[in-house]
């Protein structure tokens, strides 16, 4: 038997000789209100939280090549330092890891088709504020080139090169740490955000689905004093009861999961 959830809604109204102002009234039709109260409040949570369109997968990504890049700067140092005593490929190596270093660093600032770059308000500030962190990083970026090319070419200032490069290799790794730290307080953020709206959403669903059955059991109720004209609307009345059972218990299921 087929019947419009429209013309359904209708028959209830009619039979309880509801006005248009008495709906927001009825208990049945909270429904309604509750619908555009969620929409409010969803639309109030993406203007204040810039970050939320970041996946998590995202935020693993840039943790990852934050701490990276303590390891590249590391790397570039000591086979700086090796070049300078016979081993062959310490210089290309040198020069390799720091090819990868400015890369990773201009994505993390600037982004790329997978990542964001300066996305959040604590990242711009150990980026551009008073740590200096994308000044800083740029600047051992220059020396760590102006070394390199010392070395290879056997000028006179390399060991002096060589000596400010080694200076700079802890204030460098402390700096990138302090923003990798700066990326993971945000996961951390995020992900705790994330748990408390998918929370929220399955709490808004389930108050649906209780105003829902209170409609329903209405519509049965006005169903059972139509007689025979009632019966099929007491059908969809038990299809829509039926429909909230299951509401139910995939939200139990989803917020189950939610803190596995």
């Amino acid at each position: 038997m087929q019947l419009s959830l429209g013309k359904f809604y209708g028959f209830v109204l009619v039979q309880n000789r509801l006005s248009i102002d008495d709906i927001y009234k009825n208990k049945g039709n909270i429904l309604l209100a509750d619908l555009k109260s969620n929409h409010i409040q969803q639309d109030n949570r993406h203007a204040k939280q810039a970050s939320s369109a970041i996946s998590g997968e995202t935020f693993g990504a840039l943790i990852n090549l934050a701490g990276r890049q303590r390891m590249l700067s590391q790397r570039i140092v000591l086979n700086a330092v090796l070049s300078t005593m016979g081993h062959e490929t310490a210089l290309e190596t040198a020069r390799e890891a720091l090819d990868l270093f400015r890369v990773s660093h201009a994505a993390l600032v600037h982004g790329n088709s997978e990542l964001p770059g300066v996305f959040f308000e604590n990242l711009r500030l150990v980026y551009f504020g008073e740590v200096e962190g994308d000044r800083k990083i740029s600047e051992f970026i220059e020396l760590v080139e102006e070394a390199l090319n010392a070395c290879e070419s056997g000028f006179r200032t390399a060991p002096g090169l060589l000596s400010e490069l080694g200076k700079q290799a802890t204030p460098i790794v402390a700096l990138l740490n302090r923003i990798t730290v700066v990326y993971e307080v945000e996961s951390k953020q995020h992900s705790q955000i994330q748990r408390r709206q998918h929370h929220e959403l399955m709490s808004s669903i389930q108050n649906i689905a209780k105003q829902a059955r209170i409609v329903s059991v209405n519509a049965q109720i006005v169903a059972a004093r139509a007689g025979e004209v009632g019966r099929e609307f007491a059908v969809v009345a038990g299809e829509l009861t039926n429909i909230t059972v299951k509401i139910d218990d995939l939200v139990r299921v989803a917020l189950g999961n939610t803190f596995v």
